[in-house]
């Protein structure tokens, strides 16, 4: 469960202030970290993640690149090779695909492949999932893609604190990770505790306890579980939200422990259905706490389609709070 601090501890501030925030402190304290990518030096990132370190820390430690995903993105996996800790920014993770080779056969075998002489430690970070009619092309979360392939963690934080800490711990990690912010979340504000804050990597949160049922799920689905908790509640059904943060390595402890408990189970993911992180989850749940389900653990995710641009259609196909309610009273028989 989090760690609950006094308000006095802590400072209201964007999801986008917090991981600049991280950002910043980082730099600070580390002078081998840099920020590196597509418009990140002056013109402060294209979510303003990146606002005010270039003039704080100058060009060679916030470079701006051509648009070439695939060559500045070997550049950052070769510079963490010598020793470097670079920070390489998609502009989102749909233009990641264009860098998939540097990240899955280079960044996540190299450990590996060199016996244990070489790491990789580097951050590739950037928004991912959908946001308001972008279309198909501009609309994709692939934290299940990245999540399949032994050496790389997968981090996809849900709030300001969680964004600030969990970027700080990917920073200082020695493997590298692929660190999905949520986009839509970028406005989104939250309490975040003062000073050297750090979130570990690969422990869930369980951002609102109950037991009647369980509902997981992570980034931009932890908000409309939490409002689908609350409408539950109203209704008289205790559920509880455990926000997974980390895909790989998965907090399978948090998850079991919460089933053993309400014997019921929903996971809420913004991705496909066929093959996604849910998928995964279900197969823990079924594998580990089998005689504890009371009924098949339902999952809630985007449309098995390319996301529409029409807006209509487009929230159609996206998870949302009365879908997961639904769920809920689904897997409850009510």
């Amino acid at each position: 469960m989090s760690t609950r601090r006094s308000r006095t501890d802590m400072t209201t501030m964007t999801y986008r202030d917090a991981l600049n925030q991280a950002l910043r402190e980082e730099m600070t304290r580390d002078d081998r970290v840099f920020l590196m990518g597509e418009e990140v030096a002056e013109y402060d990132g294209a979510y303003k993640v990146s606002r005010g370190l270039l003039k704080e820390f100058g060009p060679r430690r916030v470079v701006d690149t051509p648009i070439a995903e695939l060559g500045f993105t070997g550049i950052g996996v070769g510079a963490a090779m010598v020793g470097l800790r670079p920070i390489i920014e998609m502009m989102t993770w749909n233009f990641a695909l264009l860098a998939i080779d540097q990240i899955v056969n280079s960044a996540a075998k190299m450990r590996y492949m060199s016996g244990g002489q070489i790491g990789v430690p580097i951050v590739f970070r950037g928004p991912g999932g959908s946001a308001l009619q972008l279309g198909a092309q501009h609309s994709q979360a692939f934290e299940s893609w990245y999540a399949h392939i032994p050496g790389l963690k997968v981090v996809a934080p849900a709030t300001a604190a969680d964004a600030k800490g969990l970027l700080k711990a990917s920073i200082r990690d020695d493997n590298p990770v692929v660190f999905i912010e949520g986009e839509m979340l970028y406005n989104v504000k939250g309490d975040v505790p003062d000073g050297d804050h750090i979130v570990p990597i690969g422990k869930a949160d369980i951002k609102r306890p109950g037991k009647d049922v369980t509902i997981i799920c992570h980034s931009k689905t932890v908000d409309p579980s939490l409002k689908a908790a609350e409408a539950l509640a109203a209704e008289g059904i205790d559920a509880e939200v455990i926000d997974l943060r980390t895909i790989r390595p998965l907090d399978t402890d948090t998850i079991l422990a919460s089933v053993a408990k309400t014997n019921r189970c929903v996971v809420a993911e913004e991705g496909w259905y066929f093959a996604g992180v849910g998928a995964q989850v279900v197969d823990t749940i079924q594998r580990e706490a089998f005689d504890a389900l009371d009924a098949p653990v339902w999952r809630v995710t985007g449309a098995d389609v390319p996301m529409p641009y029409n807006k209509l259609l487009e929230r159609a196909a996206k998870v949302d709070a009365q879908k997961i309610q639904a769920a809920a009273k689904k897997v409850l028989y009510v």
